[in-house]
This record gives structure tokens, sequence and C-alpha cells, in this order.
């Protein structure tokens, strides 16, 4: 496997290396480190081999498509990777990586797994920095969707994390369906299994909670839910917007400005372990995501995380999330950026316990029957199998 990040953490990475290992293969992880961290060691039997990087290579990553140096610095380190190991597959973890993992294998011409965990190119379009001079000029979302598109072809098989991902991808490269696997991010058991150590003050002054878990960037559709606070804090008095992640200051000041400040609580970036706690002392759970091609082809996976503890959700009608909550009944879907909308359905389900106790049961069957990591993951053990 070979990942352009630290590691750990990376739950998508570590899933599926432990997967692989627990099928009976090897699985050996090259990533980069920027600190003394140790340079190989074993965690959870992944044999992890971490290279030496610096602020310039992280800075370069970003114009990985504009000029080719950070490809040609991360080449040398993954030839040196390959040559070690001696691996008989290759699995990139998403395309920043990907050209100079292309050219380290031109010689030895081993299989490559491309796992696009997003969209990248289509995301890019929304990184703030990238409306500015000079990442404006510098870098091209066009151009690195070009790229994704002849790494697809390059690729022996592709993985995706939702079948609308898989969908769109065909349609646009015209390559074969069954060169495409779909392994979503889902939970594993183990993540809702663990039970609630304390109560926090959310709970003990018993506020209707309403949760967000996940980065609060403008395309995250933060400012829908609170711009929604001063009319539905008039319905709800006890109600409490609590956001676990780290916040911009746009939000931030967005607050200040709607003088909610009462009803809305920053917890600031949590490690994983706490969002069992989190997700439990919640009413409803919210994705309220803008539309755009990235959010239409994938799911969040503070969706399954909710939905495992058995919470409603209220989700925008970014294509994959509506579909999923609307097949299995799992939450409501509000109309995106929509305030009112936003606001009508937290009120529905805020006045209908029932209803929220009925959702909240449905996403949890959905999930520990259906769709926890155990099951979910069948298709890569399976691509695996047939390389």
């Amino acid at each position: 496997m070979i990942l352009d990040k630290i590691f750990p953490p990376d739950p998508r990475v570590e899933n599926e290396a432990i997967e692989l290992i627990n099928n009976g293969h090897e699985v050996f992880l090259f990533c980069l480190t920027y600190t003394n961290q140790k340079k190989e060691e074993e965690v959870n039997q992944i044999t992890i081999k971490r290279y030496k990087s610096n602020k310039l290579e992280y800075k370069l990553s970003a114009l990985a498509y504009t000029i080719p140096l950070y490809s040609i610095l991360m080449e040398k380190k993954i030839n040196h990777f390959l040559k070690e190991t001696r691996i008989e597959a290759i699995h990139i973890h998403d395309m920043v990586i990907a050209e100079a993992v292309f050219k380290a294998n031109k010689k030895l011409g081993l299989p490559i797994v491309l796992d696009l965990h997003e969209n990248r190119p289509e995301i890019m379009k929304f990184y703030p920095h990238l409306k500015r001079f000079p990442s404006n000029v510098l870098i091209s979302p066009k151009k690195w969707k070009e790229k994704e598109e002849s790494f697809i072809k390059k690729a022996n098989r592709v993985i995706v994390v939702t079948k609308d991902a898989k969908e769109e991808i065909v349609e646009r490269t015209k390559i074969d369906s069954n060169t495409i696997s779909v392994v979503p991010n889902t939970v594993r058991s183990s993540f809702y299994e663990k039970s609630l150590v304390e109560v926090s003050e959310n709970k003990k002054k018993d506020n209707f909670v309403l949760l967000y878990i996940g980065d609060t960037g403008e395309r995250r559709g933060l400012k829908t839910v609170v711009r929604s606070l001063p009319k539905l804090a008039k319905a709800i008095k006890n109600i409490k917007l609590v956001i676990v992640g780290k916040v911009t200051n746009e939000l931030k000041l967005e607050v200040d400005k709607l003088k909610i400040t009462n009803y809305v609580n920053f917890q600031g970036w949590q490690n994983e372990s706490t969002f069992v706690k989190y997700i439990q002392e919640s009413d409803v759970c919210l994705s309220p995501l803008h539309r755009n091609i990235h959010h239409d082809t994938t799911y969040a996976n503070k969706l399954f995380q909710y939905m495992s503890l058995g919470k409603p959700l209220i989700v925008s009608n970014a294509t994959a999330q509506k579909k999923l909550v609307e097949e299995y009944n799992t939450g409501l879907v509000h109309k995106e950026k929509d305030v009112e909308d936003f606001e009508n359905k937290v009120l529905e389900l805020y006045n209908n316990p029932l209803l929220r106790e009925q959702l909240g049961k449905n996403g949890r069957g959905f999930v520990q029957n259906e769709f926890t990591w155990d099951k979910t993951s069948k298709e890569l053990i399976n691509l695996y199998a047939g390389l």
C-alpha cells in the first residue's frame, strides 16, 4: 500500500490492510513522516515503512500535476520501498502520489489497484486557496481530472466508495465496469459496541441536541444549520447545535453575527474515540452537504457512525446520501442550502419523538445487519482473490 500521508491515523487504510491480513495477505505500507517517528514498525500486523518528507515536498504535492518535481522525489522513495519489500501487488491510496507509483512500477510491471477515496479533481474546485492567486493559476482541477482519468485507465483495478462513484467513472471514462470495485467507508462493529462512559453537559441540561461531526468548510453546509437557529430557538427553547471538528473562522463569525452563541457548542477537533459519547448524547445527527459531483457520489463515514448508534438523520439532497436515507428510511432529507426547509425538518423530528425513535431504529438495523465493515469489505477480498 502506498499512502502520501503520515500513518496512523487513517481509518480506511487501516481497515483495508487489516481485512487483507485477516484473509492471508501480508501488507507493507509506504507512508511519509515529518517528525522522528520510527522508520519501521508493525501496527496491527501492518508492516509500516516511513520515508522522511518535509514542508517543501508537502507544498509541492499540490503542484504534482503542474510540475513533475513532487512525483520525481516520491518515485525515488517508492523505488526503494518496492525493491526492499519485493511485493506482488501495489495498492495506491488516492491519486496525489499515483504518477510517482506508475513511474516506479514501469520496470517491475506489478498489478496496480487504484483506491480513490474521493473525487479529488471535483473537490479541489471548492478549496478556498484555489480561488486565490497564485494557486488559481498554478493548480488546474481540469488537469487533475485528466490525470485521474489516465490513472483509472492504466490501473488493473479501481476501488471507489459508492455505486454512484462507480457509475460516474464508467460514464466518464467508458472503462469496463467489472474493473471497478465498491468498498464503502463503513464502521467496524467495535465502534458501536463501545459503551457510554459519562454524560456531558449537553444532556445533563436536557437540551435538544443537533450534532455535526467533521470538517466545517463552506461546502459542508454548516451555514444552513447555523442560519436556521434564530428561528428554531423560538420554537425549541432548549435547542443546542454541537459541532465536533475544527471550526472555520467564517463559521464562528456567522454565529457571532446572528447572536446565537448560546445555542452553539464548538467542541473543536476530537479523537474518534469520543464520537460514541457525542452521538449517544444527541437527538438528531446532521450531514447538510452542498451538492457537487463529489458529494453526490460519496458517503460521509459519519452517516454510518450516526446510524449505528440508533440516531435519526437530517441530510441534504446530495444524491448518494439522499438515496441511502430514503431507501432505508433512516432520516429526513432537506434541499441543500435551503434554511427554511432545514428548519421544517428539524421541527418535524422535534415534534414527533416516535418518528425519531423509528428512524433511529431503522438506521441501527441497517448498519448492524447489512452495512458493517466485515460485510462491505468482501468486495475488497474478492478483488485481490481475482487479481
